[in-house]
């Protein structure tokens, strides 16, 4: 008789004990989830590692077997960041491949990692530990825009541009202001980033399916060696909240919004009704029948995934507004909304930072169209203010000044004496000594406002949050 290969072993399931046959294929197609959470892989053996040592602090394990187990660990780790072990088509999900490769590696000593601890706090643990991970990541990686906002600040510190309400000229502006005023959201974005994670620093791990265990394991202990501030207080909860993705997906919806904000700016000022700005030709691209086109892409890509972004958190807030306690497998549905929101922003963050950085503004055509629009008319009413006008009657003084320049083409500073004096008494022709740019800007001088000084203070406060925000990052 010829040789024959042995028959390969039957694929590991977690949940297989009370059944007599395998899962209808049409059930295991609806149920894998590994095409995905594989990149869990190595939280999920740091959690492992740490659960092996709790259930040896609890006598299950001899030393002997945590020594194996943990070096069976290693040694499987080491094979999955190698590329030597990969999930197989069998594999339900990340923890059953590794279940399946530390069987390989241990034997059957492998299968009693398995006590005291549940798929459910298994993944609960494991996609906190990513995304506390990996919010550290998109913080640097934001930090990196804000500090190529900042550096164009710095720039840009005596450049006036038009400021806008409605997209109408509105007041000037120094451009270094408007630049910081998207550091203040970006600013908040890492802020709230870093408040998330204080309140993801939960561990679920010891919760069990949902009750916890009757196993003398420690969750506190298990907590701290992965870096949690505490073990969760309901095992019930433990395993059923997703709250801390939906708010992980929430901040990374609005930092999309805040991007696209931005990218509709630089879209704006390249344009040539703005001409405020060049993009660098490294972060714009060309058309394939106009050869003189050149478009702000990156800008308009920002824009375009916070729409993505939007959406993964509408479809998980969807997915969890209707599950009842504790564990639904509806929840397999929480991991692709936070890791495409992971891969979006570290995609668009380094691609914004590098778009901004490069920019090339205008200052002779910004500071040419400041006060273009008869954007001194606020400086020249608050002027009748303080000399006893009341604003109601300044407002609409300067606003008959404002049509008489429509109807005649001209500036409010190029009106003549006499004609000033038609308009109203009140315009003397010592009123034109408000009517310059810098004037106007220097005016500005209350805390927040656009006046030099301030802009300056403001500059300052924010490099060091930024640099804060970088070192909470690499920490």
């Amino acid at each position: 008789m010829a040789d024959t290969e042995p028959d390969p072993p039957p694929p590991v399931r977690l949940w297989g004990g009370r059944f007599e046959s395998g899962p209808a294929e049409a059930l295991a197609r609806l149920s894998v989830s590994v095409q995905f959470d594989w990149r869990l892989a190595p939280y999920d053996l740091l959690a492992s590692a740490a659960h092996a040592r709790v259930l040896h602090t609890a006598g299950l394990l001899s030393d002997a077997e945590l020594a194996r187990l943990c070096g069976a660990l290693d040694q499987l780790g080491r094979a999955c960041q190698e590329g030597r072990f990969r999930p197989a088509a069998s594999d339900e999900d990340v923890h059953t491949a590794l279940e399946r490769g530390l069987l390989e590696q241990a034997g059957s000593l492998g299968g009693k990692l398995r006590a005291g601890r549940s798929r459910n706090d298994q993944i609960a643990t494991d996609l906190r530990l990513y995304l506390r991970d990996h919010a550290r990541l998109v913080t640097s990686r934001l930090a990196e825009l804000e500090d190529a906002l900042i550096g164009q600040a710095e720039r840009h510190l005596g450049t006036a541009a038009p400021g806008l309400t409605h997209l109408q000229h509105a007041q000037p502006v120094l451009l270094a202001h408007h630049l910081l005023a998207h550091v203040q959201a970006f600013s908040r974005d890492a802020s709230r980033l870093r408040d998330w994670d204080k309140r993801a620093a939960v561990s679920p791990l010891g919760a069990g399916a949902l009750a916890g265990s009757s196993l003398a394991i420690d969750p506190e202990a298990v907590a701290a060696e992965l870096g949690f501030e505490s073990a969760a207080e309901n095992s019930m909860d433990a395993v059923s909240d997703r709250d801390f993705a939906a708010e992980f997906c929430f901040a990374a919806a609005l930092l999309g919004v805040h991007l696209s904000r931005l990218g509709e700016e630089v879209v704006l000022w390249s344009s040539h009704e703005f001409g405020w700005v060049e993009i660098d030709d490294a972060y714009a691209t060309g058309s394939s029948i106009m050869p003189q086109k050149k478009n702000p892409d990156v800008a308009e890509l920002a824009r375009g995934k916070a729409g993505r972004l939007i959406g993964g958190l509408t479809g998980l807030l969807t997915t969890l507004k209707g599950l009842p306690l504790t564990y639904n497998r509806d929840l397999q549905e929480d991991k692709e909304p936070v890791f495409d929101a992971v891969d979006t922003l570290l995609v668009v963050l380094p691609a914004m930072a590098g778009l901004v950085g490069s920019l090339r503004f205008h200052t002779a055509r910004l500071g040419a169209t400041a006060a273009a629009g008869h954007a001194l008319a606020t400086d020249l009413a608050e002027l009748l203010v303080r000399r006893g006008t009341p604003f109601r009657d300044a407002h609409e003084v300067v606003g008959h000044l404002v049509v008489w320049c429509q109807v005649h083409d001209c500036e409010l500073g190029e009106v003549s004496d006499d004609d000033l004096a038609k308009i109203s008494p009140l315009l003397t022709p010592d009123v034109r000594e408000v009517l310059t740019v810098d004037g106007a800007l220097a005016a500005r001088a209350s805390r927040g406002g656009t006046a030099p000084i301030r802009v300056a203070e403001q500059l300052a406060r924010l490099r060091l949050a930024v640099e804060e925000q970088a070192a909470w990052a690499s920490g």
